[in-house]
């Protein structure tokens, strides 16, 4: 004889949490995003042309060729209870009219940082304070190095003290897994008023 809540249980699909991971320009989002997503993750990455010179500074990232022009997509399964469901928004000004659409619904946030640009990373420090979704603040540690310290970061930032601020590699899926767990473990925080 088997117990039927048990195998309703074992059968039950996880829940689904959409997470948004957000950010300057090339700052590493669709990276992440593809660290991490356990299916091949939707991208939509444009060439940047001639159109874009003088609008997307790349002097920090000469060796970037693509920019996202819309979102990218992708899923991690964190658990059999749990499913981020990942959406990218587009890192340039011009783009952040489809913020609101990207972004609704989402539990929480991930902004990615390079530390060495912090002046990038203002306007989605900024939506995600007015809109009051729980965000951490990711800082890109490109080629291995953090051009400040994390204080140094969040005093910069001027962010809440209940903000996290974690250190992590946008090419490392376990690093990725790690710094979406913080925003989850942050929204629950949240939520529950404390």
């Amino acid at each position: 004889m088997t117990d039927g809540t048990a195998t309703a249980t074992a059968t039950r699909p996880p829940q689904p949490v959409k997470m948004v991971i957000s950010g300057g320009f090339g700052v590493g989002k669709t990276t992440a995003i593809g660290a991490v997503s356990e299916i091949e993750p939707l991208t939509t990455e444009a060439a940047i042309t001639e159109v874009a010179a003088g609008v997307d500074d790349t002097s920090m990232t000469p060796r970037k060729t693509t920019t996202t022009v819309a979102m990218d997509f992708g899923c991690l399964t964190l658990d059999p209870t749990l499913k981020l469901y990942i959406f990218g928004t587009p890192g340039q000004d011009r783009f952040g009219f489809m913020w609101k659409d990207v972004t609704q619904g989402a539990l929480g946030a991930l902004v990615v940082v390079d530390s060495r640009r912090l002046d990038d990373c203002f306007p989605a420090v900024d939506y995600f304070e007015r809109d009051g979704t729980p965000f951490a603040i990711a800082v890109n540690a490109f080629d291995g190095v953090l051009s400040h310290s994390l204080p140094a970061v969040r005093s910069a930032l001027d962010v809440a003290p209940e903000v996290p601020v974690v250190a992590f590699d946008a090419r490392s899926g376990d690093s990725v897994r790690e710094s979406l767990i913080v925003v989850l473990e942050h929204a629950l925080t949240r939520a529950r008023g404390y």
